[in-house]
């Protein structure tokens, strides 16, 4: 059976001068999925990554909790999250009401965020962006039917961001585009989304697992940036 594992990568650097870099408890998080899979015997054909740093620091902990050496990963631009920092300052510029505070919560974060999120969504979000919605939308089909090609029968693990796992999701579901903001501000770092796949389709299997930090003394582990 082909079976592929995409896990949003480990706690970033959240409120911090680089957000692209994990924190401690984004390596810890990482290494203990890493030794879930060990524990189980799992073992996987292919490591795939988006080139950002903290897809490869998540992939580097789960080797290293796996008791596996270096490692090659092949690495998907496809794969990269969405440019949320320029979804932010153009809502902000759109709504200068509504800018963020000196110092935001991550609350006021994840609000402005989904909202200009769908605005982007009805390409009615305003100014200049890296990227239109159609086009996250056709990189994320695009890498979703490379690995439905290139590694039937094998199990793969891929080491992504939440928006483009929720963009993901939102395909694979055949859902409105809300749909993709609700699953991208919901999805746990480190989280597990299994899916089955042939040439012809992919199914979701399971959305949102952390199976990893169920246990009581790693709960407090259980973050969303």
């Amino acid at each position: 059976m082909s079976e592929i594992y995409f896990v949003r990568h480990g706690q970033a650097s959240f409120g911090s001068s680089n957000y692209d870099q994990l924190s401690e408890t984004g390596h810890l998080q990482s290494r203990l999925l890493g030794a879930y899979f060990r524990e189980r015997e799992m073992h996987f054909d292919h490591i795939l990554t988006g080139n950002m740093v903290r897809h490869r620091e998540t992939a580097e902990g789960i080797c290293e909790g796996m008791g596996l050496g270096s490692r090659a990963f092949e690495y998907y631009d496809e794969l990269n999250e969405f440019d949320f920092h320029a979804i932010l300052a153009a809502y902000a510029a759109q709504f200068p009401e509504e800018k963020l505070p000196e110092k935001p919560a991550v609350s006021d974060f994840f609000k402005r965020l989904r909202k200009g999120i769908v605005l982007w969504s009805r390409a009615e979000l305003e100014g200049e962006l890296p990227e239109t919605w159609s086009n996250f939308e056709a990189r994320v089909k695009r890498v979703k039917e490379d690995i439905m090609q290139r590694f039937a029968g094998q199990k793969v693990l891929a080491v992504s961001s939440g928006g483009a796992i929720a963009m993901l999701v939102r395909q694979l579901l055949d859902a409105p585009c809300e749909t993709m903001v609700e699953l991208n501000l919901q999805t746990r770092n480190t989280a597990l989304i299994q899916c089955v796949f042939n040439s012809r389709s992919m199914r979701l299997s399971t959305f949102n697992a952390v199976p990893h930090l169920d246990a009581l003394e790693h709960r407090s582990l259980i973050t969303y940036t």
